[in-house]
């Protein structure tokens, strides 16, 4: 069978909407495993790729969660404030330093020593968005603001500093249903990062 580069042949890419972020719908001919070309069209959304970290501080097993609104789950039911992990698109920087500048943004904590766990495309059905997944440690000393975002970029954050086993119990009861969140507190439990829960 030949690369998936040889199997795609984009036709046609059209620009419905470049508001916010892009989206496109595209018309694609893809050959099948069968050999038969297949004419296909999807609304791709292009939000550029992001990162997301988990902070704890492994003496007092703690995490530092945010609470935000967001309007899109408003809209499909749930009351809009989301637990989550401190998280920004890139917007042209390396995830490293993106991720740094963003936990400081919101959580008010400066963390120096990130540690890259692993990548993720969130939706790969319809968003092209890649996120960079990080974790690092926290203390007392690290906090340099209160956090809450950049006003300008229209956040307003509630920073919450959990213990870790609080938040996986939120998790299990479905109040955090983020799910950079619920990987990023799966892989604190699978690695083990705090020792036993």
């Amino acid at each position: 069978m030949s690369n998936t580069a040889e199997r795609v042949n984009i036709i046609e890419s059209q620009v419905l909407s470049h508001n916010w972020y892009l989206l496109k719908k595209i018309t694609f001919d893809y050959l099948r495993n069968n050999g038969d070309w297949q004419r296909q069209s999807r609304e791709v959304y292009d939000r550029g790729n992001g990162a997301a970290i988990l902070l704890f501080n492994r003496e007092k097993k703690t995490v530092v969660l945010t609470r935000q609104f967001r309007l899109p789950v408003f809209v499909n039911g749930h009351d809009g404030l989301l637990i989550e992990v401190a998280a920004g698109l890139l917007e042209g920087a390396a995830p490293e330093e993106r991720i740094r500048a963003e936990a400081e943004e919101e959580t008010g904590y400066r963390v120096h020593h990130v540690q890259k766990v692993f990548e993720s495309y969130m939706s790969p059905g319809s968003v092209t968005e890649k996120l960079h997944f990080f974790i690092a440690e926290y203390d007392a000393s690290s906090k340099v603001s209160e956090g809450g975002g950049l006003e300008d970029e229209t956040e307003e954050l509630e920073v919450l500093e959990w213990k870790f086993d609080d938040a996986l119990e939120a998790f299990y009861r479905g109040e955090i249903c983020d799910a950079k969140t619920i990987m990023l507190l799966q892989y604190a439990a699978m690695k083990d990062i705090f020792g036993p829960v």
